[in-house]
């Protein structure tokens, strides 16, 4: 006869299966749908999705477009879409550029609300941050619009902000985690980049960190929060730092932006390591023209989640002339794309750029009876 603590030893056994069996069956339902959401976003984009209605051309208007920083390649393009998107409504459009520092977009803010423009657009920085200027500014009469201005696209009333435009930071930071646990397999230790300069940075990291969080055979090995601004400095030695304090663990990056990439190869080289990784590094920002020349090449980057940065610039323009009209922002937010080696030359990727064949030029203009 089995006696009582047998079952219950046999039972436990049981018991320990069936958790393990379910805890594995769950973790493969994580590594379904990153695999899933992974192949939605390296789609092709074909099809113009935004508005196609709004108010005409308001008559000639001058903005100005305040850069954070212009030598980051996300700021610098986004100007040039507002340049683009300005000539074509028939706006006079300049740009001043804050360098980086806080104290530089205070004095170009400043500089920009001398000038009486009719729009200022924020071009890259934290309007929270810099809410007395731009309360300042909207209490003259300007219309405020913003660029990555905060973590949440759409208008922000409360700080004077007719729209923040840019993409879902959630969004972008689950396809970003998403493509790390689909390409591992969900056994992917990573480090994640971060500026916590910028709330919409901080927010994209941690939302990174949540998502790989759900993925049980992943690990999150470090949290770095160090300056955008500073990364030609910083990243070579903090690179190395960590190849000796994780060694053959680190075997995925996940920064918010392209730039902390740029300086990671040659202490990577000099620990010889493959260019094509581990650590495999993927961005969840911008989509510069050296991350396409590193994701075309295999060289230290495998992905990055560009935004559609041209579009953005001309979307931006879209909102300050609804403002102008006193009409309501048109709430449109790009679909999340994702840049892999095997789309790098699709959606203007020969070009080095994340640029939608989906006509969206041809759309404004016809809202704008251009």
């Amino acid at each position: 006869m089995t006696s009582n603590r047998a079952k219950l030893a046999s039972a436990g056994i049981g018991l320990a299966v069936v958790i393990g069996a379910g805890a594995a069956h769950a973790q493969d339902d994580v590594v379904a749908r990153a695999k899933t959401v992974v192949a939605a976003a390296t789609a092709p984009a074909s099809k113009w999705d935004g508005p196609t209605t709004g108010p005409k051309a308001a008559s000639a208007r001058t903005v100005i477009y305040v850069a954070a920083d212009l030598r980051n390649g996300g700021i610098q393009e986004v100007s040039d879409g507002v340049k683009e998107a300005g000539k074509a409504i028939g706006w006079d459009v300049r740009v001043l550029d804050g360098q980086g520092s806080v104290s530089g977009i205070h004095s170009a803010f400043s500089q920009a609300v001398a000038l009486k423009p009719a729009g200022i657009i924020i071009g890259g920085y934290d309007i929270v941050q810099n809410g007395a200027d731009i309360k300042q500014a909207a209490a003259s009469g300007i219309k405020i619009a913003a660029w990555h201005g905060a973590p949440k696209p759409g208008p922000l009333p409360e700080y004077d902000v007719v729209s923040n435009v840019g993409s879902d930071s959630a969004r972008v930071a689950k396809v970003a985690a998403d493509y790390a646990i689909a390409e591992s397999d969900g056994k992917a230790g990573v480090i994640i980049y971060t500026d916590s300069a910028y709330a919409i940075a901080l927010a994209k990291a941690q939302m990174m960190r949540d998502e790989m969080k759900t993925c049980t055979g992943c690990t999150v090995l470090s949290f770095e929060d160090t300056p955008l601004a500073d990364t030609s400095t910083r990243i070579s030695q903090l690179t190395t730092s960590l190849l000796q304090r994780y060694g053959t663990k680190w075997t995925y990056s996940l920064a918010i932006n392209d730039l902390y990439y740029d300086f990671i190869g040659p202490p990577l080289i000099s620990a010889g390591r493959d260019p094509a990784g581990p650590p495999v590094n993927i961005s969840a920002g911008d989509g510069s023209n050296s991350a396409y020349e590193r994701i075309r090449g295999g060289q230290f980057q495998a992905a990055t989640v560009p935004e559609p940065l041209l579009l953005q610039g001309w979307q931006v323009i879209d909102e300050l002339n609804r403002g102008f009209a006193g009409q309501p922002a048109s709430g449109y937010v790009a679909p999340v794309h994702l840049v892999t080696a095997k789309n790098v030359d699709l959606d203007g990727g020969k070009k080095d750029i994340y640029d939608p064949d989906n006509n969206y030029r041809a759309a404004y203009r016809q809202i704008w009876g251009r």
